[in-house]
């Protein structure tokens, strides 16, 4: 039966990126480069007829959820500023600005 391909194909002399460096991509809310794990985070909740997603920490979204309603994220949308406004997340995001990619702590339940 014959070969569909060559032994040697076309393409053997062509150099493989196989060690390419990831592209970094920087937290939505603490502007930090994310570590191995992405949230993809609605800014406006889907709940609420949010479709776009932005690039997050694990512990930056607990602390949104922790801070805000579904309403109150609806509100702010995409405006990292307003959501900076509040005490306790601009409290959070200094705390944080030192810290590792992959830093992971737990996070206060909302307090209602």
């Amino acid at each position: 039966m014959a070969r569909k391909h060559s032994k040697h194909g076309r393409y053997e002399d062509v150099p493989v990126e196989e060690d390419a460096p990831a592209p970094v991509i920087d937290c939505w809310l603490c502007g930090r480069p994310t570590g191995k794990t992405i949230v993809w985070h609605h800014p406006v909740p889907k709940s609420r007829g949010g479709r776009d997603v932005v690039p997050m920490h694990g512990i930056c979204q607990q602390t949104l959820i922790a801070n805000f309603t579904n309403s109150e994220l609806q509100r702010h949308g995409t405006d990292v500023e307003g959501l900076l406004a509040h005490p306790n997340v601009r409290k959070f995001v200094d705390w944080v600005a030192n810290k590792d990619p992959d830093f992971t702590a737990t996070i206060a339940k909302k307090q209602r």
